[in-house]
């Protein structure tokens, strides 16, 4: 079959290291042929690695939009806050789109989304990769199965590095007006739905604790560079995270010049060299969201984010039997089902794959392609990954109300804002 080609906008992490890599690496597959990127350094070398020429570069998204169709699909890595105007636009091109999560950063953004697909009958993926990792996927067969018979309870845990943390949502792009629950976890939101269905109900607890200038040490300055007498015992500094011999993800965010001097002089200027104690950050750092379960049953999803590492842990407890689960780079994957009548324990060890989400990014990109090489739909559309989102908007207002919220009347209103006359 002929070569997809795509079309980028925003060549920064997600889009020049996931999708443009995997381009490069399967270029019988798909080929990126324009590109938009406001940061010019970046347009550059996303360019110059996949050959595009200087007629389909373009510095902001709605400039690239505002000619006509340049490829068959289109990769969404703009900021979040651009998500929907851009995606809306795109699906009134004709793009069929990979969309970046989440959706959008507004309930009334995602919905939008939703209504132009379905307006434009064009496919949205949402890049949920997680589902796509050899270890949720296996997961997700077990369910499905039956082998743990009904599941009465359920827990995840997402375990935020510290450092990952201070890098993406006390000193980085996340760090405020979109909330964490969102931003981080809409892939365990998306899993728990996936696997056991929607929930009915939702409330939730979280806040704010460490990352704030009440908790700042004595002496603490604004910056690392600055002297700080508490930076070499400080786990969060920048120094540590972003000065070592290491110059994959989060340090090949804050400088296209990787040398040891041009980073230096990132954290002297740039956000990430600001203390951890002194950033206009206002996301929480632990959150724990309680559910109860439409099919019967309640379901837990703790975030918090002063692990050492990254890692994802679950339980699901069936009737028939227990899994439990590991989701862990460094010390493997691990999913163990105990009998309840037997006793006995069966051991898996999915693959952990070799990019930055276990394998997921690759299985994303696969799955997106075929799709469009076949014109069916995704295993992730974009109805389904609106479940996820109005969890979380729901989760959000419960924390901060101090409610239980029913997600009925959520699901009653984005009908009612996503049907278009003559739908049926």
């Amino acid at each position: 079959m002929s070569v997809i080609e795509a079309v980028l906008l925003g060549a920064g992490s997600r889009g020049y290291d996931a999708y443009g890599r995997q381009a490069l690496a399967h270029p019988d597959r798909i080929r990126f042929v324009a590109v938009a990127e406001p940061n010019r350094e970046r347009l550059a070398r996303f360019a110059s690695a996949h050959g595009i020429p200087p007629a389909r570069q373009f510095l902001s998204w709605d400039e690239l939009l505002s000619r006509p169709r340049m490829g068959q699909v289109l990769f969404n890595c703009t900021l979040d806050a651009m998500h929907a105007a851009s995606t809306v636009r795109a699906l009134e091109l004709g793009y069929q789109v990979l969309l970046e999560k989440p959706m959008a950063d507004t309930l009334e953004g995602c919905l939008a989304i939703e209504q132009a697909a379905r307006r434009t009958g064009t496919m949205v993926e949402v890049a949920h990769v997680l589902r796509y990792t050899e270890f949720y996927a296996a997961v997700h067969r077990i369910v499905e199965s039956g082998e743990l018979g009904q599941v009465i309870c359920a827990r995840q845990t997402e375990n935020v590095a510290h450092w990952h943390m201070a890098h993406s949502f006390v000193r980085g792009n996340w760090r405020r007006g979109v909330p964490m629950i969102l931003a981080k976890c809409c892939h365990d939101l998306d899993l728990l739905q996936w696997n056991l269905g929607p929930a009915s109900r939702i409330a939730s607890h979280g806040s704010l604790v460490h990352f704030s200038s009440r908790r700042a040490p004595p002496g603490a300055t604004r910056r690392c560079t600055d002297g700080c007498p508490v930076e070499p015992r400080c786990p969060h500094s920048a120094l540590r995270i972003y000065l070592s011999q290491h110059t994959g993800w989060p340090v090949n965010v804050i400088s296209e010049d990787l040398s040891l001097e041009a980073r230096r002089r990132a954290l002297q200027s740039g956000p990430y060299g600001r203390c951890v104690f002194h950033c206009d950050n206002d996301v929480v750092d632990n959150q724990v969201v309680t559910m109860d379960l439409a099919r019967g049953g309640t379901a837990t999803l703790v975030m918090q984010g002063h692990a050492p590492h990254d890692e994802r842990t679950l339980r699901y407890d069936g009737t028939h039997a227990t899994l439990s689960g590991r989701f862990f780079k460094a010390g493997g994957s691990t999913i163990e089902i105990q009998d309840h009548l037997t006793g006995v324990v069966r051991v898996i060890e999915p693959a952990y794959g070799d990019d930055l989400h276990g394998g997921g990014d690759t299985g994303l990109m696969q799955a997106f392609t075929t799709a469009v090489r076949q014109g069916r739909g995704s295993q992730n559309s974009v109805r389904q990954a609106l479940e996820s989102h109005l969890m979380a908007f729901a989760a959000e207002e419960a924390r901060l109300t101090g409610t239980q919220v029913d997600l009925d009347p959520y699901r009653r209103m984005a009908g009612a804002k996503t049907h278009e006359p003559g739908d049926g």
